[in-house]
């Protein structure tokens, strides 16, 4: 673009442009493990693992992996929560030059199997008790070797002995004549010296699986040099966080590209502190706040949410060690924004990304001026257009919503093995995100929904983000998202499903006058359903399409 009028409106310390290492991250970590040898890399239920630690993990694990036959490209899935292993075996797969795919523990048999053989795996490591799903499936994959991990395996003295015992939903004895290997033997095996890193900078690192919000989900290639450039951006972003002297509240899956980057990679490059959350849940997170005391930390909306209505959030001047928060993977409401900075006095700095560009193109300056309701402006070295929707070609004015695009180094290379898709999402070196948009005069990006949650009634398109806003604004409305239902008469109407704070009332008529005030007649939600809770994705982002699915399934 000839005018990037952005770039005026980042805090001054941000570069527009970044000279950036062509380093991978297994390469970083080496660097970093020089620089905070003794500095505590992670934390798993109040056990501290070292810099230096996890460093020999890596290795060791690494070593191992290539005496069972991991050779450079090969696909390692891991099926894993947060706990050192996913940490451990993601760098010793890179280290040994493997790919490593990352997959929700909480999937079925059938999207499992998609993945693994989607993805080519050989190799797959996974959480203990969930070894006879993998188990099941085997033969139906290319996976040829299990390994299993046991959560008690890092925890401190004495719980590392009693988990077994008082946690037995969350362990599982492996049995010698399933075939199965255990991490920790696994790791013994290796050697402790350290060999080079078998990993290149344009190498494909790791496929990331879109949801599967549109359809089967697909693998995101991406590569280290993207990886890498997406956190360097985010350091550039956050500049006056310390190398080797921060602490990140580990809350977003791993598995996730939020977690993956802004959790696990921009730990270890950087050098911080990573508390690593199993559950995201607000109850964990406040304890790891309270606890650890970081700097700052990121969610997505449902987690603030939930923070703000617990019973045992402390005042203001007891959070003031916190100096902004981060929220992105879906929108977060004006309403809670305002009732956020008022009872914690930190800012959240709302981003936007998706798997696809590693995962952020945009944020709101750190440091500089947040727009409220906007999700920022461009990262350093990153594009972005408002085309139309029907043709994807013609660019928009100013304030007029249309698909967004965006361009960066750290975009992805394609889908794996689809190249029919890989060619829709990627033209000229443009993604289509296929969420719809619009930018004000400053460059500042403004989301106004996906692309294909729009409801069209009566001819008219009506964005459901837009109403979930003014449902949160109502009072006791704990949680709420709008979708559009079947209507003989206008093609399509609004529904809305609400969760109502506990110990608190609310009625249909009373959601819908207030509705009638805010919105035209055309937007006002027709129906409201009430619910105890909301379907929600691993990271806590509300599936508005399974709302969709289960609405139309009452339907038949």
């Amino acid at each position: 673009m000839e005018s990037r009028v952005w770039h005026a409106h980042n805090a001054p310390q941000v570069p527009h442009t970044i000279d950036y290492e062509r380093i991978t991250l297994p390469e970083a970590f080496d660097r970093t493990v020089k620089r905070f040898p003794d500095r505590t890399a992670l934390v798993m239920m109040g056990k501290k693992i070292s810099y230096q630690a996890l460093h020999e993990a890596v290795c060791k694990m690494a070593d191992a992996l290539r005496k069972l036959g991991l050779e450079k490209g090969d696909k390692v899935s891991l099926i894993l929560p947060n706990m050192p292993q996913v940490v451990i075996a993601n760098y010793a797969v890179w280290r040994a030059g493997g790919v490593v795919v990352m997959n929700n523990p909480l999937y079925t048999e059938r999207e499992l199997t998609h993945q693994l053989n989607d993805s080519q795996s050989k190799m797959a490591i996974i959480l203990d008790v969930l070894v006879p799903r993998l188990l099941a499936i085997k033969p139906n994959t290319g996976v040829e070797t299990i390994i299993a991990c046991h959560i008690r395996d890092y925890l401190p003295f004495p719980l590392k002995q009693l988990f077994p015992f008082v946690k037995k939903e969350l362990h599982r004895r492996l049995d010698p004549s399933e075939g199965v290997l255990d991490f920790e033997a696994v790791l013994r095996s290796g050697q402790t010296d350290v060999r080079p890193d078998h990993a290149a900078f344009e190498d494909l690192g790791a496929l990331l699986y879109t949801g599967g919000t549109t359809g089967v989900s697909k693998g995101v290639m991406l590569t280290h040099a993207a990886l890498c450039i997406n956190v360097q951006q985010a350091k550039a972003l956050l500049h006056d966080m310390e190398d080797g002297n921060e602490t990140v509240i580990g809350i977003m899956p791993v598995f996730h590209s939020a977690g993956f980057t802004f959790g696990m990679n921009n730990c270890i490059f950087r050098g911080f502190n990573h508390v690593l959350i199993p559950r995201p849940d607000p109850d964990a997170l406040l304890k790891a706040i309270l606890k650890y005391r970081p700097a700052i930390f990121g969610g997505v909306p449902t987690l603030y949410v939930g923070l703000l209505n617990h019973p045992k959030l402390p005042a203001k001047a007891e959070l003031s060690f916190i100096k902004g928060c981060v929220s992105g993977a879906a929108p977060l409401a004006m309403e809670t924004i305002r009732e956020w900075e008022r009872k914690v006095g930190a800012q959240i700095i709302e981003v936007f990304g998706m798997t696809e560009m590693s995962p952020v193109s945009h944020a709101n300056p750190w440091g500089g001026v947040c727009k409220a309701g906007s999700v920022g402006i461009p990262y350093p070295d990153t594009d972005c257009r408002i085309v139309d929707v029907e043709t994807g070609t013609r660019d928009l004015p100013v304030g007029e919503a249309g698909e967004i695009l965006v361009k960066g180094p750290q975009c992805m290379t394609g889908y794996f093995n689809k190249p029919e898709e890989t060619a829709n999402a990627l033209k000229d070196g443009w993604f289509y995100t296929g969420d719809i948009g619009y930018m004000d005069k400053e460059g500042y990006l403004y989301i106004s929904d996906r692309k294909k949650d729009m409801i069209i009634a009566g001819g008219y398109n009506i964005y459901p983000r837009e109403i979930d806003e003014i449902l949160y604004e109502i009072p006791n409305v704990a949680e709420a998202c709008a979708i559009g239902i079947p209507d003989p008469y206008r093609g399509e109407t609004v529904k809305a499903f609400v969760v109502v704070t506990p110990g608190e009332t609310l009625t249909e008529e009373m959601i819908i006058a207030h509705c009638k005030r805010k919105l035209a007649a055309y937007k006002v939600p027709k129906q409201i359903a009430f619910m105890d809770e909301l379907p929600k994705s691993a990271i806590g982002k509300i599936l508005r399409r399974e709302l969709r699915e289960m609405e139309l399934e009452s339907q038949k």
